[in-house]
Order: C-alpha cells, then structure tokens, then sequence
C-alpha cells in the first residue's frame, strides 16, 4: 500500500505582526491605519522583533489588517478599524493552545 508523503513545509513561528495587531485592536479603541501601524511599529522595534523595513512591515501589517476584516474579528467602517470579540482567537497563543489540543485529541483517539 501506497504511502503519502506532506510535500509543504509549514512554519510554525509566532506571527508577531498579527500578535501586535490583535493586542493594539483588543483595547476596544478605534483606529486608523495611520496610527494603527504606528502603535504596531513602536511595540515591535520594543521587542526587537521589525526586519525587512518600515515599509515591507507596513504592507504586510495592512495585509494581515485586512486578513482580520475578511475573518470577521475586525470591523471596518471607512477608514477606521476596531477589535470585535473574539479577536484575541487570532493570536500565536491562541493557535498553538489550538493546535495541542488537536495533537492531544489525535493522540488520544489513536
């Protein structure tokens, strides 16, 4: 019998652009992107955590934004953006306590 072998490599690194924007968005404050990237970039260059430039960093924190926007956890009303509940569901945390709690349920199934 055949065996199948997973041919992508998956990456499994905290998403510390993601993480910032859900922790700056869980306040319940309204933002624009402006100042929204802003907060992003200050609490990142703290952490050490910024590579590849200002505006690389900006581009993907807009995409990540919009990523939150089209998974519901971010409302969008023109040009400001604002947390909804559940948001804190999108952070690094939140997906490997996710992903121990399916490899403990695989392991405990087989």
């Amino acid at each position: 019998m055949a065996t199948t072998r997973k041919t992508r490599f998956s990456r499994r690194v905290p998403d510390h652009v993601t993480d910032e924007l859900v922790n700056v968005l869980s306040r319940g404050k309204t933002h624009e992107f402006n100042e929204l990237f802003g907060l992003v970039y200050e609490n990142l260059k703290l952490k050490n955590a910024v590579s590849g430039g200002e505006e690389m960093l900006r581009l993907r924190s807009y995409e990540k934004l919009q990523g939150l926007v089209s998974r519901g956890l971010v409302a969008k009303a023109g040009r400001t953006y604002r947390g909804l509940a559940g948001i804190e569901q999108a952070s690094s945390a939140a997906a490997a306590a996710r992903a121990a709690a399916a490899a403990a349920a695989a392991s405990a199934a087989g």
